[in-house]
């Protein structure tokens, strides 16, 4: 697959974050780790399916679209 198709999920869910007016404390609440561990996550370019689960359903988006859009 090319470059420009890739997904970097870690950015996307910084965006999801910044779109639902929430912070960086209350997704790590929600998520049940620290703000260290969440910065992480947003460096990822891929996450575990539960993981990303679980973040659609506290941020109220399907994060997986940027997935399947590209089928």
């Amino acid at each position: 697959m090319p470059t420009t198709m890739q997904v970097h999920i870690g950015n996307l869910v910084r965006q999801a974050l910044r779109q639902s007016g929430h912070t960086n404390q209350w997704l790590a609440d929600q998520m049940g780790m620290d703000r260290s561990t969440l910065q992480r996550l947003f460096n990822k370019p891929s996450i575990d399916t539960q993981q990303l689960f679980r973040l659609s359903r506290i941020l109220g988006c399907d994060l997986f679209r940027h997935y399947s859009e590209r089928l």
